[in-house]
């Protein structure tokens, strides 16, 4: 474990923004809490540690981030249960934006800072929580490059930000998706795993091309042969065929999603068959073909699961069941959002509370 002795300076904000905030009607990822966490990586250590009323970013035009994309991120939710305010997770999407600075040549952060500013921050502004059964504070820490010197090397300075969103859900109905057969998202040897800034800027281009084509999201292939599926959007993705809970296997192009990884250790103890392979493109659509699917659905933060209402290939496009009767499906997303509500016992250990 990365840690270090920093304690954290919390400067407060003098009149706070939610007074005049409707918590009932927020779009996702437009509203920003009262506070923010900041901490600055200069001569080899991190150190001003410090939580701040949220605010703009002042940089030079010659930070290296603009200029190369040497920036990660990350994103968790915080959920209102009978305990009180409690992160999903915290730990595995610290664990994962440290393997996202090691292959982006950035910083480690120390775990245990990490940890407490995020419980401190969400302490702080907790009364931004909305009430209702889809609501959450969405998360968002992020680590870039500050350096001011136009050349190609990984930088020596970073800051580090965790900010704060109050959230309701992101998918309202299912979505409409297509098969990317042209167009690849990540490549054997690249970043595919990290999360990264640059894989999602590469990606808006064709979805862009498939939302003008009626489709909400893509579902991603292997950049070599477009014959394996990969990813749905910016989510991990499941297929039913015939009771089996299927997903790609993680071979360094797949992020590795914590909501994927928890929706397979739900699965396994519910004995739901899993399988954890690579997945073809023709497996899949001949399982459409016939009848044998029985549902779609992509996995991660902000929409949890985000079931697919139908699967574009080619010029066929295959309706799948209505969500009322996919079973598999719904029983694994209400047991993963049971246990996040604090509804069921959390037998995982994943609920950290903010204290």
């Amino acid at each position: 474990m990365i840690t270090t002795g920093q304690k954290i300076a919390i400067h407060r904000t003098a009149a706070s923004r939610l007074p005049d905030t409707d918590l009932g009607h927020v779009k996702f990822g437009r509203v920003f809490t009262d506070h923010m966490f900041v901490m600055d990586f200069r001569d080899g250590r991190w150190q001003e540690a410090r939580i701040t009323p949220f605010a703009d970013l002042t940089m030079s035009p010659a930070a290296l981030v603009l200029h190369y994309g040497q920036t990660i991120f990350e994103g968790l939710k915080a959920y209102r249960t009978p305990r009180g305010v409690e992160l999903f997770r915290p730990q595995a999407n610290i664990a994962r934006m440290n393997r996202s600075a090691h292959r982006m040549c950035m910083p480690q952060l120390p775990e245990d800072l990490f940890l407490e500013a995020m419980r401190e921050l969400v302490r702080m502004d907790q009364d931004w929580l909305p009430e209702g059964d889809d609501a959450a504070l969405y998360l968002r820490p992020v680590m870039f490059a500050t350096d001011e010197y136009i050349g190609v090397k990984p930088s020596d300075g970073y800051r580090f930000i965790i900010f704060l969103c109050p959230v309701r859900g992101y998918y309202n109905e299912p979505v409409r998706v297509k098969i990317e057969t042209e167009y690849g998202r990540a490549f054997p040897g690249g970043t595919g795993e990290a999360k990264c800034g640059g894989n999602y800027a590469g990606a808006l281009y064709p979805a862009k091309l498939g939302q003008d084509q009626g489709y909400h999201q893509l579902i991603w292939t292997d950049g070599l042969t477009h014959q394996y599926i990969e990813e749905s959007g910016t989510m991990n993705v499941f297929f039913n065929i015939e009771g089996t809970l299927i997903t790609p296997a993680l071979d360094g192009t797949i992020l590795h999603g914590i909501t994927r990884d928890s929706i397979l250790r739900i699965a396994r103890d519910e004995g739901i068959r899993v399988e954890e392979r690579r997945v073809s493109v023709e497996e899949v659509v001949s399982a459409a073909r016939n009848g044998r699917l029985r549902s779609a659905f992509g996995a991660g933060t902000a929409a949890t699961i985000a079931n697919i209402a139908s699967i574009a290939y080619g010029d066929e496009e295959f309706e799948l069941p209505e969500v009322a009767v996919r079973k598999l499906a719904n029983l694994v997303g209400q047991r993963l959002d049971a246990i996040r509500r604090g509804q069921v016992d959390d037998p995982y250990g994943w609920m950290v509370p903010v204290g």
